[in-house]
C-alpha cells in the first residue's frame, strides 16, 4: 500500500484543526502533540512546534505504507534499473520507519500506516467515510532535478498521472489515496502541502467564506485554485504562502 501523508509543524494547531475541519477532513487521531486527519483521499498530520522554532509552519514529505521491509526492497529494486538504492530501514524517533534519499539529497519517510482512533464506518486503506470524499491531500517536492525526484517517486511505488503541463512537472498517485507532485524550485529541495478538490470548487468557496475564511479564487492557466491565508501566517503571511486547493487533475 501507499498514501499521502505529509506532516505538518505548527504552533497553531488549533487554527489548522479548524481550517481542515471546515475544509472537510476528519480528525482520526487526536494527541496533545500530533494529530491527524483523514480526507477522502490521503492524510495529513499535524506535529506541534514551538512558536517561532525554526520547524513552526514547515511541512515534512512522508508517506505510509504497508510492511517496511517489503516497502525497501521493492523501492530498491525499481531503483536499481536507474542506479540508486533510495530506500533505507532506520530506526527514528517515532520508531520504525525508512528513510528514502533523493539524488538531490531530499528525504522523507515512509512510516507504516497505523491508526489511534479510526473511525468506525473507515474502511482498510481509505480515507474516512466522513471526510469529503471529493478532497485529496496533495504534497508537493520542490528540486533543482525534478527528473530525478520523479524517477524516486515511481521507484516508491506511486502512479503517473499524465497532465498538460511542461516537462519540468510530475504528478503520481498514491494507491491508497493523495496526490505526489514534483515541481522546479530553486536552492535546497523542500516539501509544500496543498489540497485538490474533485467537486463543485464554488460551491467548497462558499462553504469555506461562510465558515469565516477569507478565500480568493484564483484562476490559472491550467485550471482553478482557491487559495486561503494560512493559519501559520498570524499577520506575517509574506513568510507562509496562502494555502491552496485546487480543482482536481484526475483520480488522487
Amino acid at each position: 500500500m501507499l498514501r499521502a501523508r505529509p506532516v505538518h509543524f505548527t504552533s497553531r494547531a488549533d487554527q489548522w484543526e479548524r481550517l481542515l475541519t471546515d475544509l472537510g477532513l476528519v480528525k482520526s487521531v487526536d494527541g496533545t502533540e500530533w494529530r491527524e486527519f483523514d480526507a477522502g483521499a490521503g492524510r495529513l498530520a499535524l506535529h506541534l512546534a514551538a512558536a517561532g522554532s525554526a520547524e513552526d509552519g514547515t511541512t515534512a514529505f512522508g508517506v505510509e505504507v504497508g510492511d517496511l521491509a517489503e516497502f525497501a526492497r521493492r523501492t530498491n529494486q525499481a531503483g536499481a534499473e536507474t542506479g540508486n538504492a533510495p530506500a533505507e530501514l532506520i530506526r527514528a524517533d517515532h520508531g520504525d520507519s525508512c528513510r528514502i534519499t533523493g539524488e538531490d539529497g531530499f528525504t522523507f519517510l515512509a512510516d507504516k500506516a497505523a491508526r489511534g482512533v479510526p473511525a468506525a464506518n473507515t474502511a482498510p486503506g481509505a480515507g474516512s467515510a466522513d471526510a469529503d470524499p471529493a478532497l485529496a491531500v496533495v504534497e508537493v517536492w520542490f528540486t533543482e532535478d525534478a527528473a530525478a525526484a520523479a524517477d524516486t517517486l515511481r521507484s516508491i511505488g506511486a502512479r503517473f498521472r499524465p497532465v498538460p503541463d511542461d516537462d519540468e512537472t510530475a504528478d503520481f498517485t498514491a494507491k491508497n489515496g493523495g496526490v505526489l507532485m514534483v515541481r522546479p524550485g530553486s536552492g535546497p529541495a523542500r516539501a509544500g502541502l496543498g489540497f485538490e478538490y474533485g467537486g463543485d470548487l464554488d460551491a467548497l468557496r462558499g462553504r469555506l467564506t461562510a465558515a469565516g475564511h477569507d478565500v480568493t479564487l484564483v484562476e490559472e492557466a491550467f485550471g482553478r485554485s482557491l487559495h486561503v491565508p494560512s493559519p501559520d501566517a498570524d499577520g506575517v503571511a509574506a513568510h507562509h504562502p496562502a494555502l491552496w486547493i485546487a480543482s482536481a487533475r484526475g483520480p488522487a
